[in-house]
């Protein structure tokens, strides 16, 4: 077996066009976030969700900042993994936020994959036993793990037409949508019992998985040409396009649907919209490009995912073992976010999926503008108010959200916090066994009594 091929990291330097870049970031942006969060959110707070996506954006915004600054300075195929060791170290911090967007990343997977089975079951009249949903979502990850192992070229592929598709169709459905509609009016006068400024922080944070997509970006630095200039412009293209498209759905689904049967449908609300205004057909076409837009989102993050925890491992952050299987480190981690993706698809429902992703990438991204602002603020001449108000709206979002769940669901967050004590725990023990880590911190030592 060619094995020495297979270990060797697949970058090209500047094979990445600016507008290959804005398709990948929008092509994950544009997944689960629009098709099962919509629902969601309105149940959260009421008829103001189309709002809560525009917030949503705001802070985003705020954030992409140190994203932007930090892959201008260092380009790095790595990405979130590469940004944290190069404000902390071969540090606990390093491991535990990086494994916290590892895990916010497979569970956007299970979240994929539900939400796929949601919408699919929509063509047989809907899931009554609860059962096929599941189902559906684990045969779509395993289908996914399939064809990531048969290579680069032909995920890049079929996730660039799937892009297109997608797109292109949830821009008719918004339109068509809207042009259907009896009226383009939202009723803002009755926000449900949801009106809170709590629930709307909450659905806020919601809405930033929506967005989330665009660290995609950052991760292909190395590739794209010219990254200290497309790098940036990709990402504020790809959540301004966002922001346009996410606004045209929240009004065709507002204009289409009551408050009361957005909540209800909440898991496929974007199939139920379509039904008024466009009857059968109108359902079939939503479906799917639903089906279209998770199956490409899994492929796309499925391949991201693994490689991101091959580097952690090269790195020596994460403690790995082979389980007698043959081939690359990156097989092998491919093979531990499907299993983790398959047990949480099975398990869990899309709301709770949904919140355990929130709270883990919301903490991390915290931990990279903290990052900026303590260690490489200097090194990449970033200015310290944007992080620092990126931090402030981050725990916004977070603290709402929290305590919506905390009245709602208490478990979700019970099971959030045992997970990070958990990560820290046992990356805790690893790194004080691993002699990487003395190292890295002997040396630190030294450097500190130098300055």
């Amino acid at each position: 077996m060619n094995r020495e091929e297979d270990r060797s990291t697949r970058y090209q330097e500047g094979s990445l066009t600016l507008s290959g870049t804005v398709m990948l970031g929008t092509g994950v942006m544009i997944g689960a976030g629009i098709f099962a969060l919509t629902g969601q959110m309105a149940q959260m707070t009421g008829v103001f969700f189309p709002l809560a996506f525009l917030a949503a954006a705001v802070i985003v915004s705020f954030s992409a900042y140190s994203y932007i600054k930090i892959s201008n300075a260092y380009p790095s195929a790595g990405g979130i993994g590469m940004y944290l060791h190069k404000a902390y170290g071969n540090r606990l911090p390093t491991a535990f936020n990086a494994l916290l967007m590892y895990f916010s990343m497979v569970i956007a997977q299970s979240f994929l994959a539900r939400t796929f089975g949601s919408y699919t079951m929509q063509l047989f009249g809907g899931d009554e036993s609860g059962r096929m949903v599941p189902v559906l979502g684990v045969a779509l990850i395993l289908a996914a793990f399939l064809i990531n192992l048969l290579g680069n070229r032909m995920i890049q592929g079929v996730a660039s037409f799937i892009g297109i598709l997608k797109i292109g169709g949830i821009l008719i459905f918004g339109l068509v949508g809207i042009w259907v509609a009896d009226s383009i009016s939202v009723d803002f006068s009755e926000p449900g019992e949801a009106g809170a400024l709590g629930n709307f922080l909450g659905a806020t944070a919601l809405g930033i998985l929506a967005f989330k997509g665009f660290t995609t970006i950052t991760n292909s630095g190395s590739e794209v040409i010219d990254p200290k200039r497309n790098v940036g412009r990709a990402i504020v293209i790809s959540i301004a396009a966002c922001v346009v498209i996410y606004t045209l759905v929240g009004f065709a689904v507002a204009s289409n649907l009551s408050l009361s049967e957005i909540i209800e449908t909440r898991d496929y609300s974007l199939a139920a919209a379509a039904r008024p205004a466009l009857g059968d057909y109108g359902v079939w076409f939503t479906v799917a490009i639903a089906m279209m837009a998770t199956a490409g989102g899994i492929l796309a993050s499925v391949f991201a995912v693994s490689r991101m925890l091959a580097m952690l491992t090269e790195m020596k952050l994460v403690p790995h073992r082979h389980f007698g299987m043959p081939g690359s480190i990156q097989k092998h981690t491919l093979v531990y976010t499907v299993v983790l993706g398959l047990i949480l698809t099975a398990f869990f429902d899309l709301s709770r999926i949904a919140a355990l992703g929130i709270v883990f990438y919301l903490i991390m991204d915290i931990a990279i503008h903290w990052g900026v602002l303590r260690y490489l603020r200097a090194d990449i001449k970033a200015n310290t108010w944007v992080p620092a108000t990126a931090i402030l709206l981050d725990l916004l979002a977070l603290g709402g959200f929290v305590w919506v769940k905390m009245n709602t669901d208490p478990f979700v967050i019970g099971v959030a916090l045992v997970t990070m004590v958990v990560i820290a725990v046992s990356e805790q023990i690893f790194l004080k066994r691993s002699p990487e880590s003395a190292q890295a911190k002997h040396e630190e030592s030294h450097a500190h009594h130098h300055h």
